[in-house]
């Protein structure tokens, strides 16, 4: 049964990421009219559906939804933002997707202590999920800069765009996934 629930939750989670990597993030906002716009974020839900896997399914789930989705990005299906292929390897965000690997597996197995029944410390979770894979992306970029494949001027221009500039629409969307979890580890009947 364990098992049953393992393959079910890396199913869907790589569903949920291969689908949010094709949806754009946007945050609603007040507009002029009384109504409500949507203001569109430099990230797409990629990251949030990897993190949401991990905090309701676990970490065997989040893990084996990540190395599937890195698989079939590696093996030529277009899942990848920018296509897919083993060239993706020598790509500058490519540790970004490996930073996938740890996020899935801290995120599930802190999702997975006791007292993990609150928006506060699911938050907390998906967070330490998103500081896994964004010191995995760091550190492909500093590792590139240092193998010359690309100069420090373009080094600084990689951290910004990878790392600093969707660094606070993704922990805003961490507090929303862990809202979203909470409401579906409630529906689940997933206690901790």
């Amino acid at each position: 049964m364990r098992a049953l629930a393992t393959w079910s939750g890396a199913i869907a989670g790589l569903l949920l990421i291969m689908v949010g990597g094709l949806i754009q993030a946007g945050v609603p906002l007040p507009s002029e009219d009384g109504g409500l716009r949507l203001l569109a974020l430099p990230i797409s839900l990629q990251v949030p559906a990897l993190l949401l896997t991990a905090l309701v399914c676990g970490p065997r789930s989040a893990l084996l939804a990540a190395v599937a989705y890195i698989s079939l990005g590696l093996f030529q299906l277009p899942v990848f933002q920018g296509g897919g292929g083993g060239a993706y390897l020598l790509d500058p965000g490519f540790g970004y997707l490996a930073g996938f690997l740890p996020a899935a597996w801290l995120t599930g197995k802190l999702a997975r202590q006791s007292g993990m029944n609150d928006v506060l410390n699911l938050a907390g979770a998906a967070v330490v999920g998103l500081a896994a894979l964004q010191l995995c992306g760091i550190a492909n970029l500093l590792l590139g800069a240092l193998a010359g494949r690309w100069g420090p001027n373009l080094l600084v221009a990689l951290l910004f765009s990878y790392s600093l500039a969707p660094l606070v629409p993704q922990l805003l969307l961490c507090c929303a996934v862990a809202l979203a979890a909470l409401a579906l580890r409630k529906l689940l009947l997933i206690e901790s």
